[in-house]
């Protein structure tokens, strides 16, 4: 199905707000999956599969093609979110990057008010 814009879309009355989190193995890059999880649970959009965009699974690909809004949030400057949405060919997306706000990888204690901070960051960009 295809709306006006000759954006894809899904059946249901709006398109999702997808979040796809660096969810690696260093204390921001579990912030980042935290926050993501958060934003889900709260309702401000659905954390999605990175890796199925990385593996280009047909279904992930045309779920995000039709999102309303795209968030990726990376722990740190490498950017592995980010890289991997553009190598799939996705461009309109929101970025965050906790070594933004300050956050040091190997350095940050994974804490509630770390999470509520980087989530309400996140809030911000799917809602711009």
């Amino acid at each position: 199905m295809v709306n006006e814009s000759k954006r894809p879309c899904c059946a249901c009355d709006a398109a999702p707000k997808l979040i796809f989190a660096c969810s690696g193995a260093a204390d921001v890059g579990q912030a980042s999956d935290l926050a993501a999880r958060r934003l889900t649970a709260e309702g401000a959009g659905k954390m999605f599969c990175l890796a199925g965009i990385g593996g280009r699974v047909s279904g992930i690909m045309e779920t995000t093609r039709a999102a309303a809004a795209v968030l990726a949030i990376d722990g740190c400057p490498l950017d592995c979110a980010r890289k991997t949405l553009e190598e799939a060919g996705f461009a309109a997306f929101e970025h965050l990057r906790l070594s933004d706000l300050g956050l040091e990888k190997g350095k940050t204690p994974v804490t509630d008010e770390v999470v509520d901070r980087v989530a309400g960051r996140g809030r911000m960009r799917l809602t711009a």
